[in-house]
């Protein structure tokens, strides 16, 4: 008996783990729709309380759902403005700083002993000319489409899931609520002690299906109120870090100190690649500005100080202790997800991560709670 009781466990164990790479697969493969319906169910999340109290004061859904693409539209031109704006007035030095890189270029040829006249009289306009640019145009207009695409697949998502969240929602509840009402057979009528046992189990299910019901409720609140936890922290923290280093690079002189703290501030939603663009730039910066070497190493060293300060130190901690996770489980979450779903998972990696926990805990099963004791950060 204890030896088939053992066998019964290995297959369930072998089960879950064929199941699991079974959906990470399924994920990875089907990544061009699953993305932007995450996205648009977490944009959901977001507007569940400005809808609720627009629902509130009798708004036809129609009308709420055009208020929440208007916002997320007018979010999406703000943040494209602030990066073309920036870009221009950047844009207006660089013939400046282009001559500059020339010479730096130059300079280092010649005391490196090169002879090729290519670095000795290195010409960035000549280098920029040798480029295909209609390609990298191509590409970027490609990219810009697809892009857009995207969002449009996002928002054409989103116009679906807010009429059918609470249908999804009434079939779950459906689910793992009991029928309460008391049979009422023949049998129940002239057997009074059966009909009275009848009542009783009723009156014991109104309370289970209730006790499920605020549990299931809970849940669903839970799930919204930590991924605006976790998006009210996320760009808390690129805030302060911004402005950091606006403070830190107009101290040291740097020419567009408020570019590269808005760079800063965007770049870091996007993990590891975000960061090392928001450091590489300003330091390229320093380097045609002033021309020493020592000081491009005071800046690289003092940026990503305070980018480890925030990112590798603050925000693990802070958003581990607001959504109860585990720091380790959310670097694990960061290359899972990036695995499954590149740039787009780390991304959604750590409200992903918070929404399996809270799915976990509220199972009544002893080992997934157990695997959520180990997700948690208490």
């Amino acid at each position: 008996m204890q030896q088939k009781n053992n066998i019964d466990s290995s297959v369930k164990f072998f089960a879950g783990i064929i199941g699991i790479i079974a959906i990470t697969l399924t994920l990875k493969e089907l990544s061009h729709i699953f993305i932007p319906f995450v996205i648009a169910y977490f944009l959901f999340f977001i507007f569940s309380p400005l809808n609720s109290f627009l629902s509130s004061k009798k708004l036809p859904e129609s009308f709420i759902i055009l208020i929440d693409i208007l916002i997320t539209g007018f979010v999406i031109w703000g943040i494209f403005k602030l990066i073309i704006d920036s870009f221009i007035h950047f844009t207006e030095g660089l013939p400046v700083y282009l001559n500059k890189l020339d010479g730096i270029i130059s300079e280092l040829a010649v005391s490196f002993g090169t002879s090729d006249p290519n670095f000795t009289n290195f010409s960035i306009q000549n280098f920029l000319s040798s480029i295909d640019l209609t390609k990298i145009a191509g590409g970027l207009f490609e990219s810009t489409f697809s892009f857009l695409g995207s969002v449009f697949f996002v928002l054409f998502f989103f116009v679906f899931i807010v009429p059918g969240h609470k249908i999804i929602y009434g079939a779950i509840k459906r689910r793992y609520l009991k029928s309460n009402k008391p049979g009422s057979s023949s049998e129940s009528i002239n057997d009074p002690n059966l009909y009275e046992d009848k009542i009783y189990s009723s009156e014991e299910s109104n309370k289970e299906n209730n006790i499920k019901e605020e549990k299931l409720a809970s849940a669903f609140n839970l799930i919204t109120e930590q991924i605006q936890k976790y998006i009210i922290t996320k760009i808390g923290l690129n805030l302060a870090c911004g402005v950091s280093v606006t403070i830190l690079l107009s101290l040291l002189g740097v020419d567009f100190p408020v570019v590269w703290g808005l760079f800063t501030f965007l770049f870091n939603f996007i993990p590891t690649i975000g960061s090392a663009a928001a450091l590489v730039l300003p330091t390229l910066m320093a380097l045609v500005q002033f021309e020493s070497i020592s000081f491009i190493l005071l800046v690289a060293i003092s940026m990503g100080a305070l980018q480890t300060l925030f990112f590798n130190l603050f925000e693990p901690a802070i958003i581990g202790r607001k959504l109860n996770l585990n720091p380790l489980l959310i670097l694990i979450s960061l290359l899972v997800w990036g695995y499954i779903w590149g740039i787009a998972g780390m991304l959604l990696s750590v409200p992903l991560t918070a929404i399996i926990k809270i799915i976990l805990n509220n199972s009544d099963s002893s080992n997934m709670k157990f695997i959520s004791d180990l997700m948690s950060n208490e």
